[in-house]
């Protein structure tokens, strides 16, 4: 084993102190994602060589490696192929930085990166009916203080179409009641937007506000100890309200509804309404339109369900029948 071949723990270290760190400025979800890759694959690893995760090599930690890494996370951990996908961009960005720092350890970096992607097929997307996302806002007691706040919780989400993670960071200083009313949401990997708020959704954190603290810095979704609510508890209150809205729209007892739900309900009626899909990208804060492009997908698949349904089967057209030779032999290919 090489002195560089030695360095492998090191030059780990270094990825995460010096590439996603200074570098990347990588936000602390990003990091603890990448963590808990290498945590999970360095076990692996360590079990399939008998070795200690600090005693592993780089050339150890190769292609056939990592495909039975990704392997054990399908077959033995049941993941999803979107986790399997997630880790292997991680292990991709670590082998990128090493061989950048080490030009010698490209050979084994290469057969890593020539890992393809797990291709899969997407579930089409679930979303809720104006009258169902009515029903859960309208849901909560709000002659209670934690009713008030989970009803304006879910008007913002379902506005916003926020991320729940930035739902619970939202601050008092984020909030902008004035003529254009707006928040400013911290994203993922560091990334901010501006969101603007209907009438209806002003109004409501208009009430809300003055019945918390008002410290620029305070969540303005607390808990009763004047904590930011936490993602669990914000699914909790979801459920607990989807659950009275069923006893008016049955249709929602029998549905997993999360939090992420409602952000797939926000983009399909914004595209129902004509928002240009750019439009609604950034709204949901999507680097990528081909994200944004799965609502488009999933309205026409609806539509064209819908259509099958409906309309009367079209009689056949009538075919035009070639009357030359040369017709007839390309007719006949």
């Amino acid at each position: 084993m090489t002195t560089l071949e030695r360095a492998f723990p090191a030059l780990l270290q270094d990825f995460f102190h010096r590439r996603l760190v200074a570098q990347r400025g990588a936000s602390a979800h990003t990091i603890a994602s990448y963590r808990d890759t290498f945590t999970l694959f360095l076990e692996y690893a360590a079990e399939r060589t008998g070795r200690t995760p600090s005693a592993l090599s780089f050339s150890e930690l190769d292609a056939p490696m990592v495909l039975g890494f990704l392997d054990h996370l399908e077959t033995e951990r049941g993941n999803s192929p979107q986790t399997r996908n997630l880790r292997l961009a991680a292990i991709r960005s670590f082998m990128r930085y090493a061989s950048l720092r080490e030009p010698t350890l490209l050979p084994v970096a290469q057969r890593v990166l020539a890992i393809p992607v797990k291709r899969f097929d997407r579930p089409v997307v679930g979303y809720l009916s104006r009258e169902e996302i009515a029903a859960i806002i309208d849901a909560p007691d709000r002659s209670t203080w934690s009713g008030q706040r989970d009803a304006v919780l879910f008007a913002v989400l379902y506005n916003t179409g926020a991320r729940v993670s930035e739902m619970i960071r939202l601050r008092i200083a984020d909030v902008l009641l004035e003529r254009a009313s707006s928040v400013l949401l911290h994203g993922k990997g560091r990334k901010e937007r501006v969101v603007p708020l209907w009438k209806s959704t002003a109004a409501q954190l208009r009430r809300w506000l003055p019945r918390i603290d008002r410290n620029p810095d305070a969540p303005v979704f607390p808990n009763r100890a004047g904590r930011p609510l936490s993602r669990s508890g914000v699914e909790h209150q979801l459920r607990v309200a989807c659950r009275k809205a069923a006893e008016r729209y049955p249709s929602l007892a029998t549905r997993r509804i999360s939090p992420h739900t409602l952000r797939h309900t926000t983009a399909m009626h914004l595209l129902q309404s004509g928002v240009d899909i750019t439009v609604i990208a950034l709204w949901l804060g999507h680097e990528d339109t081909a994200t944004t492009h799965q609502y488009v997908e999933a309205d026409l698949a609806m539509k064209e369900a819908a259509l099958r349904h409906v309309a009367d089967p079209a009689p056949e057209p009538l075919r035009f029948t070639a009357t030359d030779r040369l017709l007839d032999f390309l007719e006949a290919l």
